[in-house]
């Protein structure tokens, strides 16, 4: 098991693997959608998940999530692919309660290597009060591991990413630059402190989030994963008809980070996301470094939420005693034409 360098086995770590927006959305172009009055979010909208009304008091929110290794330790790469998978349903103010393993893994791979992975995902899901009830794997040369979450929303209380309005105060709750760190990682470049620090981070529920945004009136949310801050925010934008201003001072940007980005340690993620939403942004004088932070992919991201100014005070300092790192990073503005994002 030490001998296991699960991330040498991988072109890509984590969430930096997603296919990019722009590539997205032109490959589902021209899909035929059909209607149904009953499903409230479907693959249409950029959002997290799709949600199906059952009754006028229950609706089915459903994700699917898996990616290439983001740790060696089999253990840590199984609880960083089950928390970023149920991340998504929380992002829409539901609670998971079942889950289906999705996994892929090379012949060679030891047995126990393999269990240790699925004991990662099981210990996470059962953290989050879900449980784990089959799935599917098969061989393949390079690892994969994932899941498929179902949970439940009322429907009145579902969360979009697309409902921010002008005024909305705009909240983080996780500290951006994990996704550099991850790539400084296959290069050996990490203390053993740090390390520890990107895997707590990447481990850590978005449950204490989801719990606390439900007692307010948050009109938006979304989670930063694979299209970094400012591909989830573009999304949120467009969507709601809004643009957002955001204050990077006010950023919780990892400094070991800021400092890689400063070198040129960035990962391939970051210049897709670039490619999607940089025409969008409006940089002004922020540092480039800081910039390429904001469009780092991140892997098990924390969630973005647009909550109304009359709550924003009661939710921050509830906020700050229940999540990694409560940050008030911005607000939407009435939409004027021309950019969706301003930097300062």
């Amino acid at each position: 098991m030490e001998d296991i360098k699960l991330t040498k086995l991988a072109k890509c770590a984590g969430c930096g693997a997603k296919v990019g927006a722009g590539v997205l959305a032109k490959l589902l172009d021209g899909i035929r959608v059909h209607s149904d009055p009953n499903l409230l979010v479907g693959f249409d909208k950029s959002d997290d998940a799709s949600v199906y009304r059952i009754s006028d008091e229950l609706a089915l929110v459903q994700t699917v999530d898996f990616f290439p290794p983001i740790d060696d330790d089999p253990y840590t790469f199984g609880a960083i692919a089950a928390t970023n998978a149920l991340s998504d349903v929380y992002a829409m103010g539901g609670e998971p309660k079942l889950a289906l393993n999705i996994m892929a893994v090379p012949e060679s791979l030891p047995r126990e290597a393999v269990h240790a992975l699925l004991r990662g995902g099981y210990d996470k899901v059962y953290e989050a009060g879900a449980i784990i009830t089959g799935g599917h794997s098969i061989l393949d040369d390079e690892p994969k591991y994932g899941l498929a979450v179902t949970g439940f929303v009322h429907p009145e209380k579902l969360l979009k990413n697309c409902g921010a309005k002008p005024g909305d105060v705009l909240f983080l709750t996780k500290p951006l630059g994990i996704g550099i760190l991850t790539t400084a990682a296959k290069a050996d470049l990490l203390s053993p402190e740090l390390k520890e620090r990107a895997k707590t981070l990447m481990t850590t529920l978005n449950k204490s989030a989801r719990d606390v945004m439900v007692k307010y009136r948050v009109h938006a949310c979304t989670d930063v994963t694979g299209f970094g801050l400012m591909g989830h925010s573009l999304e949120m934008a467009q969507g709601s008809g809004v643009e957002i201003e955001y204050d990077t001072s006010k950023m919780d940007l990892i400094p070991e980070s800021l400092e890689f980005a400063e070198w040129g340690m960035l990962p391939a993620g970051m210049y897709r996301n670039r490619h999607f939403a940089e025409a969008q942004v409006e940089a002004g004088e922020v540092p480039l470094a800081v910039q390429d932070m904001l469009f780092d992919p991140q892997t098990s991201g924390g969630l973005l939420i647009a909550v109304d100014p009359g709550d924003a005070d009661a939710m921050y300092e509830e906020l700050k005693t229940a999540v990694p790192s409560a940050q008030r990073i911005g607000v939407a503005k009435a939409y004027r034409g021309g950019k969706y994002i301003y930097l300062k």
